[in-house]
Formats: structure tokens, sequence, C-alpha cells
């Protein structure tokens, strides 16, 4: 899950703030919820109508603490090493197998006597599928993580200047026409892998179907070997002087501004970008290489030091419920894991996506009536950034924790990006800060509800 510069400070904000509350030590902990996100990861205003859903379903109050981080490893460390007593956080896959190997998270008990299951009722069956592949060491991942929101790595690019045929393939990096216009997310793991299925693309090619290429891009998924990270390496340390800068969240205004072309970056960080450019007369598109690429999720876990455990499965059901999952698509610009009816139909926009795509492999099978038309999750009108058609999926797969041979990653990382940034490039970034900055305050100043209903405004701020 990533950030803009300044909800990072603005969540920078609400923490010190919030810091004070919880080090107070004057709240009742049995009806506490302490709940530990990523910024801008919710519509803030289903945190009291969850205190007051609690109380109705089960007679007792709670108090939501709600804090925020902002980078995996230091959410992790507060809890293994803190032992910080959050009854809920929200890490990407990754960590969340970390966690599972390092005995750190607590089952999640989901008898909600009469109040409904939601989380089992309309689970995605595209991510039950991808939770198989978490590797839980021995235990089952869907007892211990609820999926939350997920997406895909791929190019954002501005076909002014980017063709669709460019951005067919990762080799993208290599085209000189990019020069000095092309970014790169700052993210190991979202690059590696997607440079290993290039680097292997023949093999994946001669799969003799689409199951024993999927296969062999899961197996590649695992590979951190010396050879393999020696080989990316060597490949990316090649495309350097195209590449203009290494970004951990401001490419999306790079784009939007059109100071950069082309950029490897997350499918919602592209939505967001794609919104804010149409806003300005800028078009940007987004598409995954036909070599393959990352899936992505972040998901709600019960950490070992959790106290609260009840509310904090009521909380993860809460979530679930199909209308408070498009609240949130709406608010934050992510695709939630929810794949029920009402938010197959909810997300249905053919005013603004006339060309329909196959997103059964997310939905299931089956078609509804809307506004007096049949539509099938075979043949949808939905925003392709948000779900990727089936094709598309066929050849991306979840990505995994490194284990023992992440300083080893890290370190050729590091080694890739060698010099850090230029001070041209500084320049323009605090350019674009400022911008940002002004744009904040007075949008702060004059502030209006941007998103209409699900059915009418699908392009979300990320």
């Amino acid at each position: 899950m990533k950030k803009t510069f300044i909800r990072f400070v603005a969540a920078a904000l609400v923490m010190v703030l919030g810091a004070g509350v919880v080090n107070a030590k004057d709240y009742d902990r049995e009806h506490t919820l302490k709940v530990y996100n990523w910024a801008d990861y919710i519509d803030p205003e289903l945190i009291p109508e969850f205190e007051q859903w609690y109380f109705e379903q089960t007679g007792e109050e709670v108090h939501v603490i709600y804090q925020l981080f902002d980078v995996n490893e230091i959410m992790l460390a507060k809890i293994e090493k803190g032992h910080e007593d959050y009854d809920l956080a929200c890490p990407s896959d990754y960590i969340i197998e970390r966690m599972l190997r390092n005995d750190l998270l607590l089952p999640i008990h989901m008898d909600f006597g009469e109040t409904p299951n939601y989380i089992a009722d309309n689970l995605s069956p595209f991510i039950a599928e991808l939770f198989t592949h978490v590797d839980a060491s021995g235990k089952n991942p869907s007892e211990y993580a609820v999926g939350y929101m997920w997406g895909t790595t791929g190019w954002m690019y501005n076909p002014k200047y980017v063709s669709d045929e460019d951005v067919q393939t990762w080799n993208a990096l290599y085209n000189e026409k990019f020069a000095g216009k092309l970014f790169v997310k700052d993210a190991f793991r979202d690059v590696y892998g997607p440079v290993l299925f290039y680097l292997h693309r023949e093999e994946l090619a001669a799969a003799p179907t689409p199951e024993a290429r999927k296969a062999l891009m899961n197996q590649l998924m695992y590979d951190a070997s010396d050879e393999s990270i020696a080989a990316v390496e060597a490949y990316l340390t090649g495309c350097k002087e195209n590449v203009a800068g290494w970004e951990a969240d401001f490419g999306k205004e790079m784009m939007t501004k059109e100071k950069a072309w082309i950029n490897l970056t997350w499918s919602g960080d592209a939505a967001w970008a794609i919104d804010e450019a149409e806003a300005v007369g800028v078009e940007l598109r987004y598409a995954v290489p036909q070599e393959g690429s990352n899936v992505w999720f972040d998901g709600w876990v019960i950490p070992k030091y959790a106290v609260n455990t009840k509310a904090a499965a009521y909380f993860i059901n809460f979530l679930c419920m199909p209308e408070n999952a498009v609240r949130n698509m709406e608010e934050i610009g992510y695709v939630s894991v929810n794949g029920s009816r009402y938010v197959f139909e909810a997300m249905q926009d053919k005013e603004s996506y006339p060309d329909p795509i196959d997103v059964s492999y997310f939905f299931g099978d089956y078609e509804v009536e809307i506004d007096g038309e049949m539509v099938s999750t075979k043949a949808a009108y939905m925003n392709p950034v948000y779900y990727h058609d089936t094709e598309t999926m066929e050849r991306c797969v979840m990505m995994h924790d490194s284990g023992d041979r992440t300083e080893a990653m890290l370190a050729m990382w590091a080694r890739v990006k060698g010099g850090g940034t230029s001070w041209g490039l500084i320049l323009v970034i605090g350019v674009v800060v400022v911008a940002a900055v002004v744009y904040f305050v007075v949008a702060s100043q004059k502030k209006k509800k941007r998103h209409g209903s699900a059915k009418k405004s699908n392009k979300k701020r990320k």
C-alpha cells in the first residue's frame, strides 16, 4: 500500500496526535479495538459506524483507536520487537507470510452468532485461489488472514509518447526513446519478478498449456538464487541510463504533469494518476506486459499480542459487507477482494467503459440484469485498470517473501540504484511537491466530495 507525500505528512500528524491517546492508559482495554492500518486506506466514516454496529450485534460497547503506518517493516517491527498489542493490522502478502512463519499471528475466530459471515459469503474465488499460494509454513492462511485490497504491477504510460505496442514487454526499460522520461518503482519485489519473467520469456512462451506457464511463473517467484539475482542485477544495470528515477511515490505526479512518459508502477497508483491526469487534459493508460507480472494483496490479521480478538474479527466481518467494500473502494481507489454480486453490479459503468471485459475469474460465471440489460461477468462494463480481464490475469502470479535471501536482494537493489537521484530530478520533484502542498491547502479550504455513486463514478483518488 503506497501513499503520496502529503498524505504521509497528514498520517504522521494523526499518529503523533493519536499516540498521546494510546499512551495515556486511560481507556478500558477490554472494550477497545486497536487498529493499525495504512494511511488513507479506509472510509473514515466507517469507524464510528462500526462501533454502533458492534453494539447492535453483540450488546457490547467498543471504542476504536486507529493508528497509521506507511512501511510494512515498521509495522512488523512494532509487533515483533516491541510486542505492541494491536488487535488488527493490515500488512502486505509477503509480510503476512513472514508473520505466519514467525508465529506472530493468532487465528481469526469467525463465529459471529446470528450475524452473517460476510467474510466467507463474499470472498472472490480468485482471491480464495490466490490464498492457496501463500507460504504459510504448514498453517492454513485463510484461518489467519482475510484479504482486503489487491492489484498488479505494470506500465503506466502516456500514449502521446508511448505506443500500446511499446508496453507489451518489460524490455521497454531499454527503449532509448524513453531515456530521462522513465521512472521505476523503488520496490525490489515488484521489479524483480517481472524482470525474471522477461529473462525467462522463451521458456514461458514454450509452456504447452496456460497451466504449465503459470506453474513455471510461480516457481520463478520463489527463485532468489545467486544466479537469478545476478541476472536481474545485470539486466537492470544495463538500462540505468534510461531511468530518470527510482520513485517511492512521486511517479504518479510526474506522469500527470507529463514530466515522465512511462512508469513501472502499481495498478492502484495508475488508477489515481489516470483520474488526476484526465482532469487536466492528459491521457494516461495502464498495461501488464505479455511476459507476465505480479499480483499483490493486503490483508487483515490479528497479531500475536492482541487483546480484543473478538472485536477484531467483527471489524473484519464489518468491512466485508458488500456495501462497505464499495464505500472503501470509492474512498481509496484500490480494489476490494469482495467478489459479491452487489460489488459486481455497483462497479458497472457502460458509459465510461463501453468495451466489455471478462472478469468471471474474479466474480464467478453468471449474469444479472442492470438497467434493463443482462450483463454477464464474461462481458462486463468495468474499469480495466481495477479489474483486468481473464487473459491478463492468466499471466500474473503472487509474489512472496524472500526469507533469508532478503538481504541479498536488498544489496542487489542498492547496487542497481547506485549513485542516487540527479539534482535536476530533485529540483523537478521539489516543484511537484510544492505544487501538491499548495493544492492540498486550497483543497482543504474548499472541501467537496469528488466521488459520485459507485455506479456512476468508478475513477477514484489514490
